[in-house]
């Protein structure tokens, strides 16, 4: 039978960090840079005044570590965008794009740097270098070309600055057109709607602090040991403060299992911290069945003890509460235990746990989000918390984890394609023109018009747009229909070998880079997870003169397109405290802006849902009826879910290892269930095709290699973005678009 050679399968380890993990992170900067530098950077690494580190979206606590406030994955990061090699001129005439196209993400993203701009012209096989001002050139006449600013469609990455993202989308809309997809229409945009609907605000409830002061915290889909590893600090302290944490996930993740914290005795020399008191390992995307199950239950129980329930919070404070009763009762409870895939037994504890608190946090990530039904998960979640008066006071409330360092920010800026009313007005008054009202396009509307030819220019700010999209065969022919494709970026990626018939990357700065105009060193602005809005200022020399910050970057493209503009975008970008003035001036809640982000540990933006004061339309918190999930799983079909291994974050990959499950040198892997292995004739590391057939269209990705995992029956799990081809671009969450990469029907082969 046939088998990767190279590829090693062992148990995954009982816990997660400790000395592993400062080994592993010392490596990881030693292979990209030298000590001088990585001690330059790490020392004000989230630090006060400091640089926020361009991973993960996770808040920093008031009081920051001596010994470093920065945890493994962060230090891959800063490796990755302040490593020493560079993609410089040479490399580009040495490699021609057929050539790179052979290259993995991971060699890829180990070539450096990215020193000049470059420009790939018609039926040529190498990027050649362009001069800064012929490549703004070729973008404003590219643009003004069009016959309709709709014509254009302008991406944003998360790891994109306030200002950045806040100039990006006044030149676009005074361009004329709200084609601004963002990288949250792939992740949490479902989670966005959800709450925007139910409790007035599109963001989470919580503070860090809400967490220690919690009594549950029930954590949905989410990997935090991976995704955002200083959460686990967090979780451990909770613990210590007498929290109990049930972790709902399908596959048992070492993080959530044991947290050996690498900065304390406890987590260097002895057993850690055990973080879960219970693990439920429910089906793919049968989120709802188990909140509808124990909701019909606390509906029986109050019965008999009206204490379980928050009456006169339920009274007061919402709306919808007795249709949503109804429906839950109308349930069979026999049949949604069932669908959960979990032992009665199971859901008995949840509930026990549930029962006698109030104060209750409900965490996730994209395993709720990812979903055709991710609204549907999300709102269920939300009617939980309302039944037991658990939003709106301390150590309560929603907690959507994000993924990337500021992509709650851009939304905050108004990187909207479906742009607030209330926004639209604020740019009209302070600017003097009438920005387009008409919707834009999504990340999937955007590559389905592109595909029809429909959008001909796709500008991308930051980011790598193909790893990250949907169904990539498609995705990749979308872009190559376009007249040019532009990208914005630190270092090279698979989305520069899909271009148009032409092709500009653009060398950007990072979060590291220091940036001094006219003698004063810039600082931006980010916000993170819980709605904190700070300063990051970079400390490194840029890796080439020729390298630009994304203000001046848009500023530019702006002089170059627009004929007619009351901007001065030069005045702007001489000193960054004048875009925050504008900021001040058209976003809520930025209100003197540039005198409240002196305060080392930042402010606090607006938040109804966590002070009680909900901002709907009826000023009180809305309960939901919320169908279960659609899979419809054939015999043999499969449900798949995509998944980051532990040496990546979102597309970027940063070596070939993931051993928190147990895996080394490969990707190409397809986690099963042992007794799935065994009913489909398979063995460890046997080589399988993947396969689908949505709308009469084959998608299939061969040289998957088996691994027996703690994974459910009839439940799949691969990595992203090797199975993105799988993704259907028609797989797309209600409302939201948003792509439905954790629960994709697939069968299985030699």
């Amino acid at each position: 039978m046939e088998k990767n050679k190279n590829l090693i399968i062992s148990n995954p380890p009982n816990g997660v960090a400790g000395i592993k993990a400062i080994v592993v992170s010392m490596q990881q900067i030693a292979k990209r840079m030298s000590f001088f530098k990585a001690f330059k950077i790490l020392q004000k690494l989230n630090q006060k005044n400091g640089t926020d580190c361009p991973g993960c979206a996770w808040p920093d606590p008031s009081h920051r570590s001596r010994l470093g406030e920065f945890c493994e994955n962060g230090i891959k990061a800063i490796a990755e965008e302040a490593m020493d090699k560079k993609a410089d001129p040479k490399f580009f005439s040495n490699n021609s794009i057929e050539e790179l196209k052979k290259q993995s993400d991971y060699w890829l993203g180990q070539q450096g740097r990215l020193t000049h701009p470059m420009l790939l012209s018609s039926n040529n096989t190498h990027y050649t270098p362009i001069s800064w001002n012929k490549a703004y050139k070729l973008i404003g006449d590219s643009l003004n070309a069009l016959n309709s600013p709709n014509e254009a469609t302008f991406y944003t990455s998360g790891r994109t600055s306030n200002e950045a993202a806040f100039l990006y989308q006044l030149f676009v809309r005074m361009f004329g057109t709200n084609n601004l997809p963002d990288c949250s229409n792939m992740c949490h945009e479902s989670s966005g709607a959800a709450l925007y609907n139910t409790v007035g605000i599109g963001k989470g409830s919580v503070t860090l602090n809400d967490l220690y002061k919690a009594e549950l915290i029930l954590i949905f889909g989410q990997n935090p040991a991976t995704n955002h590893p200083r959460m686990l600090v967090a979780l451990e302290k909770a613990k210590k403060k007498g929290a109990k944490i049930v972790s709902i996930n399908p596959l048992k993740e070492a993080g959530l299992v044991n947290f050996k914290n690498p900065q304390t005795a406890k987590g260097l020399v002895g057993n850690g911290t055990k973080i879960s008191d219970l693990y439920l390992q429910l089906k793919i995307n049968e989120d709802v069945a188990l909140l509808k199950a124990v909701m019909y239950k606390l509906f029986k129980k109050s019965a008999s003890d009206s204490t379980i329930l928050d009456s006169d919070f339920i009274k007061n404070n919402t709306i919808k509460f007795e249709a949503f009763k109804n429906e839950i009762l109308s349930n069979n409870f026999d049949e949604l235990v069932e669908r959960t895939g979990l032992d009665i037994t199971e859901i008995n504890e949840l509930i026990d746990l549930i029962v006698p608190r109030k104060k209750i946090i409900a965490c996730w990530g994209m395993g709720l989000t990812q979903h055709v039904n991710g609204i549907d998960n999300i709102q269920e979640v939300v009617n939980l918390l309302l039944m037991k008066g658990s939003i709106g006071k301390e150590g309560a409330g929603t907690c959507p984890v994000r993924g990337h360092s500021n992509v709650q920010g851009d939304r905050t800026m108004g990187i909207a394609e479906r742009p607030s009313k209330q926004l639209l007005e604020k740019i009209s008054e302070n600017f003097g023109f009438s920005p387009p009202t008409q919707n834009g396009l999504s990340v999937v509307e955007s590559i389905e018009a592109m595909h029809k030819e429909k959008v001909k220019v796709f500008i991308a700010m930051g980011g790598n747009f193909l790893s990250a999209a949907p169904d990539t065969n498609y995705t990749t022919e979308a872009l190559s229909k376009c007249d040019l494709t532009v990208h914005i970026s630190t270092k090279l990626n698979r989305s520069h070998l899909a271009h148009g018939k032409m092709g500009l990357i653009l060398p950007s700065m990072g979060r590291t880079d220091k940036l001094v105009k006219n003698g004063k060193e810039q600082f931006v602005t980010v916000e993170n997870s819980m709605g904190v809005v700070h300063s990051s200022k970079g400390k490194l020399t840029p890796p080439s003169l020729q390298v630009e910050s994304e203000p001046i970057i848009v500023a530019n493209i702006a002089k170059a397109t627009l004929k007619k503009s009351k901007v001065d975008w030069d005045f702007l970008t001489n000193d960054y405290g004048n875009i925050r003035d504008l900021i001040d001036k058209t976003i809520a809640g930025f209100e003197n802006y540039n005198e409240r982000v002196k305060n080392p540990v930042g402010f606090d933006l607006p938040n109804g849902a966590r002070t009680g004061n909900f901002t709907t339309p009826t000023k009180k918190a809305k309960f939901t009826i919320n169908k279960l999930s659609e899979n419809n799983q054939k015999k043999d079909e499969f449900i798949m879910m995509t998944i980051r291994s532990h040496d990546q974050f979102n597309t970027t990959v940063y070596g070939l290892d993931d051993r928190y499950r147990g895996i080394y040198n490969g990707r190409m892997v397809v986690f099963m269930n042992p007794n799935d292995i065994n009913n489909h004739n398979l063995e460890k590391g046997s080589i399988v095709s993947l396969y689908n057939n949505y709308n009469n269209k084959k998608r299939e990705v061969s040289g998957f290699s088996v691994v027996p995992y703690n994974i459910p029956k009839g439940c799949l799990a691969t990595y992203f973005p090797e199975a993105n081809p799988l993704v259907p671009l028609e797989l797309t969450a209600h409302i939201s678009h948003t792509p439905s990469s954790k629960s994709v029907k697939v069968k299985i082969r030699k």
